[in-house]
C-alpha cells in the first residue's frame, strides 16, 4: 500500500507559489502542485480565472466567519472536498 503514496511523483507534491489578487490586495499563496491543479479544474468548472476563484471563495469564508483563518488549508480542504464529491455518490434528500 505505501508503494501507491511513497512512489508518486515529486512534481506532484513540489511547493508552489503564486502571486494573485485577493479582493484587491496583492499576497502570494504556496501550494502543493496537485492542489493547484484541482483549484484550476474546480475554477475552469466555475467559467472563472483560479485568482477569481480564490478571491470569490475568501470574500465567501469572510462573510460566513468574520476572517479567514489559515486560508492556505481552506484551500486545501476545498480540494478534497471537490475530490470526494466526485468520487463518491450523491445521495438526495427527499423535500418534505
Amino acid at each position: 500500500m505505501c508503494q501507491i503514496f511513497a512512489g508518486q511523483n515529486p512534481e506532484d507534491y513540489e511547493p508552489l507559489t503564486r502571486r494573485l489578487r485577493i479582493n484587491g490586495q496583492s499576497t502570494s499563496i504556496r501550494l502543493e502542485r496537485s492542489f493547484w491543479d484541482i483549484i484550476d479544474t474546480i475554477a475552469a468548472g466555475e467559467g472563472i480565472s483560479t485568482p477569481a476563484f480564490v478571491s470569490k471563495l475568501h470574500s465567501e469564508v469572510l462573510e460566513l466567519r468574520g476572517e479567514a483563518k489559515n486560508f492556505t488549508s481552506l484551500l486545501r480542504c476545498a480540494c478534497i472536498v471537490y475530490t470526494r464529491a466526485q468520487t463518491q455518490p450523491q445521495t438526495m434528500v427527499a423535500a418534505e
